[in-house]
């Protein structure tokens, strides 16, 4: 099954069921959450979330808010739907929105002329619409690693959580937002279709990661850092 998704490139990669918060303020963005905020009631307020695999989140713009030619940025071709949750106005007129990760997507064929901002033709991909039993052995081990993986990066035992998600494939969505990990690391687990398989992948990074920061005792770089785009000199 295919749709046509508003597309908003980005500098990080949205998992399904997580938060993501953005403050808008291109013109082209506004025209989008405008959009959304017009629809039906009922109908869903969603918009297509997809990494940026060259180029920047903001580029120069025609009067119109129109992207100028030469404003291309390459993407990524699986993203995963934001869900509008809540929208506030600012003064100058743009927003700040909460949205939540939905589902996830195959990009097609983008159309850069139709609208202000992205559109593209989308196909869905699967999701476990029943519990899998072939999860829940890399699920138990992730989370044992997750855990001695946080204590290496949070010096505060209190910012342990004691509770992790039974659900494998809401664990494994929250285990690829919340680690360290590159956009590169992040976008591979986000294309995994099948739960059991991007936990046998998080537990290898998970590994990764935490062996190269016993030998270190220390993140070399802002956690903050490996999940942006690099800023241009």
């Amino acid at each position: 099954m295919t749709a046509r998704l508003p597309v908003f490139p980005l500098g990080t990669v949205l998992f399904p069921g997580l938060v993501l918060p953005l403050h808008i303020f291109e013109d082209r963005y506004r025209a989008l959450v405008r959009h959304l905020v017009g629809l039906p009631e009922g109908t869903p307020r969603e918009f297509g979330v997809v990494a940026i695999r060259a180029g920047w989140e903001v580029g120069p713009t025609a009067p119109d808010g129109r992207p100028l030619p030469g404003d291309d940025v390459t993407l990524h071709e699986v993203g995963c739907t934001a869900e509008l949750r809540q929208v506030t106005e600012l003064p100058d007129g743009g927003y700040d929105i909460v949205t939540v990760g939905r589902r996830r997507f195959r990009m097609g064929t983008v159309d850069r002329a139709s609208a202000p901002y992205l559109t593209a033709e989308v196909e869905w991909l699967p999701e476990p619409d029943a519990p899998d039993e072939a999860a829940e052995l890399p699920a138990a081990r992730v989370i044992a690693v997750f855990r001695q993986y946080l204590g290496l990066i949070r010096a505060d035992p209190a910012e342990i959580p004691e509770q992790l998600p039974e659900d494998p494939t809401v664990l494994s969505h929250l285990v690829a937002a919340t680690a360290a990990l590159t956009i590169a690391d992040r976008q591979r687990l986000l294309a995994i279709d099948d739960t059991a398989a991007r936990l046998r992948a998080e537990l290898r990074l998970l590994n990764r990661e935490a062996a190269l920061l016993r030998q270190v005792r220390a993140v070399p770089v802002p956690l903050k850092e490996l999940a942006a785009p690099p800023t241009p000199n």
